[in-house]
């Protein structure tokens, strides 16, 4: 799983005009799941799936 800095810089996210990360295949607005016990959040795409890891 790869870092939402290194998919922005791979292009396979995006940002949109009010700087919210979209997946670059299907251009939707990025989920947040905040697990209490990790450090990361995790950035999911509702329609393809794909994850990525959010560090603060």
């Amino acid at each position: 799983m790869k870092s939402t800095r290194k998919g922005l810089r791979n292009d396979d996210l995006y940002k949109d005009n009010y700087e919210r990360i979209a997946c670059g295949e299907c251009e939707e607005t990025l989920q947040r799941e905040n697990d209490p016990d990790e450090v990361f959040d995790i950035r999911t795409c509702p329609n393809c799936g794909k994850q990525w890891k959010e560090l603060p």
